[in-house]
């Protein structure tokens, strides 16, 4: 990502909503009435493989077929929803009316945004009106996301590869392993809507869990009628 123009970034304490709101709506999303997509799937961990089928309804639930192994389909399944809840439309105004923006500090990541009013503690990092750091609460666990690359669409941009931690908000301490993010995207057709083709997630070693690479593919897509 190309380095930020100094001219102009918000001076610190200032509102920066604008910024914000830039970045925000920069996003990747499905156009409305998206009807779902199917295809095949492919897990892959070690020397182990699963193939089966798939399919994304409107509605964004999945379900996955053709794969004996729950826990596998389970993790399948949360891919293409972790996927499709980030391609829904919602305004920013409807998201973030109730919360003020306020400009920190800026680094290599981005300019700092610090949340006020109803989501008050989020913080963001924003660079070339794109979202490179998430800090939020969300149900009682904070998440911190670091996005390294994006690809740009021409209707907005979806992150290649991020990080992703789950840590407890009061002690700080990390509740979960560190995850990295590898992602593919590709359009169902030309011009058409972009969904996620592979995806590699890096899961560090956490207690007595090891390392792990797990690989996900998506085949043969078609959207549904």
């Amino acid at each position: 990502m190309n380095s930020l123009n100094s001219s102009s970034i918000p001076s610190k304490g200032s509102c920066c909503r604008d910024e914000f709101r830039a970045a925000y709506e920069n996003r990747y999303t499905w156009e409305p009435g998206f009807p779902g997509y199917n295809g095949r799937c492919i897990w892959e961990c070690g020397q182990r493989m699963e193939e089966g089928n798939f399919q994304v309804a409107s509605n964004l639930k999945s379900v996955v077929t053709g794969i004996e192994d729950e826990e596998v389909k389970k993790a399948i399944s949360a891919q293409l929803w972790e996927v499709a809840i980030h391609r829904v439309r919602r305004s920013f105004d409807d998201t973030h009316s109730e919360n003020t923006f306020t400009a920190g500090d800026l680094n290599d990541v981005g300019l700092e945004v610090i949340v006020g009013g109803k989501n008050e503690g989020d913080r963001y990092r924003i660079k070339d009106k794109v979202v490179t750091q998430v800090y939020r609460h969300i149900h009682g666990t904070l998440v911190n996301i670091f996005t390294q690359s994006v690809t740009h669409t021409g209707n907005g941009y979806l992150s290649n590869t991020y990080s992703s931690e789950y840590r407890d908000p009061f002690r700080g301490h990390a509740t979960s392993a560190k995850r990295h993010f590898t992602d593919k995207f590709e359009p169902l057709f030309n011009g058409g809507p972009f969904v996620l083709t592979q995806r590699q997630v890096k899961s560090d070693k956490f207690n007595d869990h090891s390392s792990i690479i797990e690989k996900f593919s998506f085949l043969d897509i078609t959207q549904l009628n």
